[in-house]
C-alpha cells in the first residue's frame, strides 16, 4: 500500500511556492488516493490537473498501482483547517458543536487555535414588552467544534 506521509510529502513539495494549500489527504485501501486543495481565492481546474501529473510523476504505477483523485475543496464542505476558517471570516457559517447545539452566525475572527461567531439572539430587556435581536461574540476552540460549514442561503 502507498504510504499517506509519502504522498503528503509529494503534495507538499509540489504546493509549496503556490498559492493552494492542502486540505485533506487520504490514502484509501486499494490505494485509492484522494487529495483536497483549497486557496484563499479559488482553485481552477488547471490547479488540480498540474497537481495530478506531479504526483502521478512522483509514483511509480509499474511498482504499486493506485487511483489518483485531486479535487477542491466543496462550497457544501465542512472547513478542515483554521485557513479555511480565515478565508471565510466576514461570511455566514453553519457551527455544529461537539455539545450538540447548532449555531448560525457571521464568522467573526479565526486564529489558530480558536474562532469567533456573531450570533444573533432575541433577548426581553427588564421592563420592556417586547424581545429586541442583539449581537453575541461566541468563541470556540476548534476541538470544541464538530463541523463549520458555509452556510448557503437563496433570497
Amino acid at each position: 500500500m502507498i504510504e499517506k506521509a509519502v504522498v503528503k510529502e509529494i503534495v507538499e513539495d509540489y504546493l509549496k511556492d503556490s498559492e493552494n494549500y492542502l486540505v485533506d489527504l487520504e490514502v484509501k485501501p486499494g490505494n485509492e488516493i484522494v487529495v483536497e486543495i483549497d486557496n484563499d481565492q479559488a482553485v481552477s481546474i488547471d490547479d488540480c490537473i498540474a497537481l495530478n501529473k506531479y504526483i502521478e510523476s512522483k509514483l511509480d504505477r509499474d511498482l504499486e498501482d493506485y487511483e489518483l483523485e485531486v479535487g477542491s475543496s466543496g462550497i457544501g464542505q465542512a472547513f478542515k483547517n483554521p485557513r479555511q476558517y480565515r478565508k471565510n471570516i466576514g461570511n455566514e457559517v453553519e457551527l455544529l458543536a461537539k455539545s450538540g447545539i447548532k449555531y448560525t452566525g457571521i464568522l467573526k475572527d479565526a486564529g489558530e487555535k480558536e474562532m469567533i461567531l456573531t450570533i444573533k439572539k432575541q433577548v426581553k430587556p427588564e421592563g420592556a414588552k417586547r424581545k429586541t435581536v442583539v449581537e453575541e461574540d461566541l468563541t470556540f476552540t476548534y476541538s470544541e467544534i464538530k463541523h463549520t460549514k458555509y452556510l448557503i442561503r437563496f433570497k
